[in-house]
């Protein structure tokens, strides 16, 4: 199987630095978001846009880190973050790859069980292949790709990058 490169580290890093000033934009009366990312690769790119944005604001940011089954959305969702921890707070739910929607909109859904001020989201990218009405506020890239193909994110330790096989 070929895999071919769609994004290197210094592109996901230039991504990463845009979408953190986007929601800082977005966010910028508040004193504190919730970034919340989708295990297991959503997450860590959510680790990374969290420090951009304590790197360019002074916007608290409460981490967290949300389990889905990617296969049955339907199965319960886990989170470390309790709901006080984002009641009534302004949320960004992050995940890698966006597909069909099925993830984003049960994250979202999970969310919306308390208050919130201000519910956004964030994708590395967006294939395109929405099943759901949920969209991407804040995206790296957007790529058509067919339905047979799969789009993996690598990040490791010394590398990052994205590629489609």
């Amino acid at each position: 199987m070929t895999q071919n490169i769609i994004l290197t580290q210094q592109q996901i890093q230039q991504i990463t630095k845009r979408i953190a000033y986007q929601i800082y934009e977005t966010f910028v009366d508040e004193t504190e978001i919730v970034i919340a990312g989708i295990a297991n690769s959503g997450y860590t790119f959510a680790q990374k846009i969290s420090d951009e944005v304590s790197k360019i604001s002074d916007i608290k940011v409460v981490l967290g880190k949300v389990e889905v089954n990617k296969q049955n959305p339907l199965q319960e969702i886990k989170t470390d973050l309790s709901k006080a921890d984002y009641e009534n707070k302004a949320i960004v739910l992050v995940d890698d790859v966006m597909n069909s929607g099925a993830t984003l909109v049960y994250g979202v859904k999970y969310f919306l069980e308390v208050p919130l001020k201000k519910f956004k989201t964030a994708v590395l990218i967006d294939r395109s292949h929405k099943k759901y009405p949920v969209k991407a506020d804040f995206k790296g890239i957007s790529l058509s790709t067919s339905s047979l193909e799969h789009i993996q994110v690598v990040f490791n330790e010394n590398e990052e990058y994205a590629y489609l096989s």
